[in-house]
């Protein structure tokens, strides 16, 4: 029997947690141990196991692609979610670290936990005009893929997210975690858990695919060339 975590918003979200606590299996998006939710990753103990997702320790390099593919930016804007205050402070910690390696400034950071916070949002990003936008990753920003998505667009700011789906709706980059494949673990996981497996005895798993992809229609519209080189890294461009 699985249940979702309080701040699931969408089937596929970061910020999501799977647990089945009567089978003693459960998935969390990021920092497994931290958390409390098992011991350690090679011995979990207790009644818990699962995979972890790395859906916040990749924000790094996801602000590093971004920055790779607009060289030229220098002030950057955060998106956060006060809601998801883990995400939110994890996610902008990231931020903060690897900024300053990359010649960025953290312009401005911003929080919606509502549709309307979301508008307001850009209102705020239309005046003040930060060079890129960084969306944390979280469940309820996921949800509201096509609404950033157009307000990005609307904005001509160039922005950064942790899933394809993001992109697909319109938005210019995203990376992380294959979430399709997580899933598929998660699934064979909570299988030998009902035919009999003790989580006691079954490590948590670590991601390894994750997948990095542009819209080259966005990036046109923004005015931006994206070099072939970060074109043939790209899992998928979007044309």
């Amino acid at each position: 029997m699985a249940a979702r975590g309080a701040g699931a918003t969408s089937s596929r979200a970061c910020s999501r947690r799977v647990a089945a606590q009567s089978a003693g299996c459960a998935s969390a998006d990021c920092r497994p141990v931290k958390l409390g939710l098992v011991n350690s990753l090679a011995h979990p103990g207790g009644n818990a196991t699962g995979i972890n997702f790395f859906a916040q320790e990749v924000a790094g390099k996801r602000l590093a692609l971004l920055h790779d593919l607009v060289p030229k930016a220098v002030n950057i804007a955060v998106l956060i979610n006060p809601a998801n205050a883990s995400s939110a402070e994890y996610n902008l910690g990231q931020v903060q670290q690897t900024a300053p390696s990359l010649g960025l400034k953290v312009q401005q950071v911003l929080k919606a936990s509502t549709v309307a916070d979301i508008d307001e949002v850009f209102v705020t990003l239309e005046r003040e005009r930060p060079d890129t936008l960084f969306v944390a990753g979280d469940g309820f920003f996921d949800s509201r893929a096509g609404q950033i998505a157009a307000l990005a667009a609307q904005a001509k700011i160039p922005a950064a997210y942790q899933q394809r789906e993001n992109v697909e709706a319109g938005g210019l980059m995203s990376y992380g975690t294959d979430f399709a494949d997580m899933y598929r673990q998660v699934g064979i996981y909570a299988g030998s858990i009902l035919k009999g497996a003790k989580p006691i005895d079954m490590p948590v798993q670590q991601a390894t695919k994750f997948e990095f992809v542009i819209n080259l229609k966005t990036a046109k519209a923004l005015g931006l060339q994206i070099p072939d080189k970060l074109l043939a890294l790209a899992d998928e461009v979007i044309e």
